[in-house]
């Protein structure tokens, strides 16, 4: 479980990371079916795309601890649910995005629970590593 959580957190902080450089460089050519949204939309997406890179630094940090913070993973998880939650609203509001966006929303409904499952599994195994005996 521990291997499976640091896995997940690197690709998890790499992604993010990559993604919300993409949003920084790209503006609204980053955003599907939004090219030409104009200078607001690009502004924002520029403005969160720097706010994600730095969700993903923030899982680079955690994933490099020894143990793995599962009180930090738990927080990342809930923020990422958060983002799903409110894509949810934006479909009860607005209705149905761009199906990137919904693929996007599934992922970040279906990853934190399983990131709560998984956030203590490092923490528990450097427990076990603490108490094995000292080989002679």
């Amino acid at each position: 479980m521990a291997k499976t959580l640091r896995v997940f957190a690197w690709t998890m902080g790499l992604a993010c990371v990559a993604i919300g450089l993409l949003h920084v460089f790209g503006g609204n050519a980053a955003i599907p079916g939004e090219a030409d949204a104009g200078p607001t939309v690009d502004s924002l997406g520029r403005f969160l795309g720097a706010i994600f890179t730095g969700y993903g630094l923030v899982w680079l940090w955690a994933v490099r601890q020894d143990p793995v913070p599962a009180r930090v993973v738990r927080w990342l998880a809930a923020v990422f649910l958060l983002g799903g939650l409110g894509r949810l609203l934006s479909v009860a509001v607005h209705g149905w995005p761009h199906w990137f966006q919904i693929a996007l929303t599934v992922i970040e409904l279906v990853f934190p629970p399983i990131w709560f499952w998984l956030a203590a599994a490092d923490e528990r195994a450097f427990r076990d590593r603490s108490r094995a005996p000292a080989l002679p």
